[in-house]
């Protein structure tokens, strides 16, 4: 409007889109195998030894399985990351993607390369070859991926716990609407799930690992316990010019409960502020909002969490899926794993809902449903109260 502001759905008129997805999970390297692993019913999950306090337990985790590109890391964390982009920036072009002059980079961890940090302390002793020690620096697999494909945008990490990859994407948006980058590579990656890792979170009663994750993980059902830890490096091309793109990021919102490192704020004051937040970013209401992607973490408060903000700002109206019984709670990439279903779901027609094994809330679906069209609310709950949504919909 002419000598006024514009508004939020103004701005984003011109919205942000899903150009490209890569994906590496416990399911196998590729997005294909995610997919397919989601659709099958069956958590990625697997019994591992060597877990516990005394490292003498069996345990269920979703583990990412060696693989990859040797000549790019030696470390599976490395390779994780970098495959992942690849297929999603090859992905990308076969749809009709043209990088801009300046593409940027942003990768969403929380740990980094746990498995060779602790080699480097416990088998190295801190000595290393300077060579050796390079791949631990978190720059450097931004670096190699940035060299490999020319990229001259920024590039950096961003951490926000279990929201490090909506905190990512939200990121990738300012930085389009500012003109600091033309196009936004996002890459998700964690590779956690080491004993060392898995006993703690066993241990503040947030993790389960004793029983099959179907059984033991149910959002939004009756019996959850928690979350079975998964591995998972997720990548997804984001812009404004692909001539194919799998859906539209329509906006996003953050928040931060201040209340407890670990612990959600019973009040859920915060989350809503994040979906409202969210909502109004994407231009928006909450009566749009068709499908609620949940955090679904299986934990008790989370699951009042989500339940409250379903009921009192959505209405109960949106239908309701969660994907970490599945995929396993992929920490700091989690986020990415059920943005990248959501947005293959957009353009397959499914989505790839988890089947429902106990009594569950009305509005839960059971198993891969026909996708009805409409717009998806992704939340997700980090510890430290970090709450993101991000509102994704069809491409006009």
């Amino acid at each position: 409007m002419p000598g006024g502001t514009p508004s939020n759905r103004q701005q984003h008129q011109d919205h942000m889109t899903l150009a490209g997805i890569g994906a590496v999970t416990a399911y196998g390297w590729g997005r294909e195998a995610l997919w397919d692993g989601l659709l099958s019913g069956k958590s990625a999950a697997s019994v591992q030894s060597g877990y516990g306090p005394g490292r003498d337990e069996d345990a269920w985790v979703a583990l990412v399985p060696d693989g990859g590109d040797p000549a790019v890391s030696p470390s599976r964390y490395g390779r994780a990351m970098h495959e992942s982009a690849r297929e999603a920036i090859t992905d990308a072009l076969a749809r009709g993607w043209q990088p801009g002059r300046t593409v940027g980079l942003l990768h969403a961890i929380v740990l980094g390369d746990v498995a060779n940090w602790r080699d480097f302390y416990l088998v190295d002793h801190g000595h290393r070859r300077s060579r050796d020690y390079l791949p631990l620096i978190p720059s450097t697999p931004i670096s190699v991926l940035m060299q490999e494909f020319g990229f001259h945008g920024p590039a950096m990490n961003v951490s926000a716990t279990c929201s490090s990859a909506n905190a990512a994407l939200i990121t990738a948006q300012l930085w389009l609407d500012a003109g600091i980058a033309d196009d936004v590579v996002c890459v998700a990656t964690d590779m956690s799930g080491t004993p060392d890792m898995v006993e703690h979170f066993a241990g503040i009663g947030a993790a389960v690992t004793d029983t099959e994750p179907l059984d033991g993980c149910r959002p939004f059902q009756e019996g959850s316990r928690g979350f079975c830890f998964g591995e998972a490096s997720v990548a997804v091309v984001l812009s404004r010019t692909v001539r194919q793109p799998y859906a539209a990021v329509l906006g996003g919102g953050m928040s931060n409960d201040a209340y407890h490192v670990v612990s959600v704020d019973p009040s859920h004051e915060r989350i809503f502020e994040c979906a409202r937040r969210a909502l109004d970013n994407a231009g928006v209401s909450a009566a749009d909002v068709r499908y609620l992607n949940a955090h679904g973490s299986g934990t008790r408060q989370c699951d009042m969490a989500e339940q409250d903000l379903l009921a009192g700002m959505f209405g109960d109206q949106p239908h309701v899926y969660a994907l970490k019984q599945m995929a396993g709670h992929c920490q700091g990439a989690s986020a990415g794993v059920e943005v990248a279903a959501a947005a293959l779901g957009y353009e397959r027609g499914i989505m790839p809902a988890a089947p429902i094994v106990a009594s569950p809330h009305p509005r839960l679906l059971d198993g891969p449903q026909p996708f009805e069209g409409g717009i998806t609310a992704k939340l997700s709950l980090g510890m430290g109260g970090n709450n993101s949504m991000v509102l994704l919909g069809p491409v006009d």
